[in-house]
């Protein structure tokens, strides 16, 4: 008898719960989401959404919050290569090239992200709220940016030339590990 009730409840439950929208609302698709907008192997990729009564600030913002996501992924990437070189070279000054590798990651993200690419943008206009929503797209591939950190690397008077080395030794594995998943996805 109680497995014939717990059963009946269970699927009670389960019907309710798939008839329902859920406590969290009813599930929305929007514009720029899956795999083909996921940051992989070859590239970062970013969207964004910006909701305002003026195009042209929604826009805007969608445009910064895609941006600031390719940023945040591009710092978070380099910072986690540096500590995991570090953590295999185990030297004692491992500590002053985090520094420096860091200061150059903000450097970078500070004046431009390289090869920027705009995969898509959308935008809709709700006549209830009277709003528009922008969505915005970004890829940039993984090599390209890389290189250009190299580039800024050679550049950078802050940095001494062992660490120069480092820095460029670090990004030179990494854009082999690019380059490598370039030529696997062209097969």
């Amino acid at each position: 008898m109680k497995s014939v009730n717990a059963l009946a409840i269970g699927f009670c439950v389960v019907f309710w719960t798939g008839c329902s929208p859920g406590p969290l609302g009813k599930k929305v698709k929007e514009p720029f989401r899956g795999n083909a907008y996921e940051s992989n192997n070859r590239f970062f990729r970013a969207s964004g959404k910006g909701v305002s009564s003026q195009d042209n600030i929604a826009r805007g913002k969608a445009d910064i919050d895609a941006k600031a996501q390719l940023a945040g992924q591009v710092n978070t990437t380099m910072k986690q290569v540096a500590d995991q070189y570090l953590g295999q070279t185990e030297n004692e000054k491992g500590a002053d090239v985090a520094d420096k590798f860091q200061s150059l990651v903000r450097q970078v993200m500070n004046t431009n992200l390289a090869d920027l690419r705009k995969m898509g943008e959308e935008k809709y206009y709700n006549e209830k709220t009277k709003e528009y929503t922008v969505f915005i797209a970004y890829e940039i591939k993984k090599n390209a940016m890389l290189r250009f950190m190299k580039k800024q690397a050679k550049v950078d008077n802050t940095i001494d030339e062992r660490q120069r080395e480092v820095i460029e030794k670090i990004i030179d594995e990494e854009i082999k590990k690019a380059d490598e998943a370039d030529k696997d996805d062209e097969t």
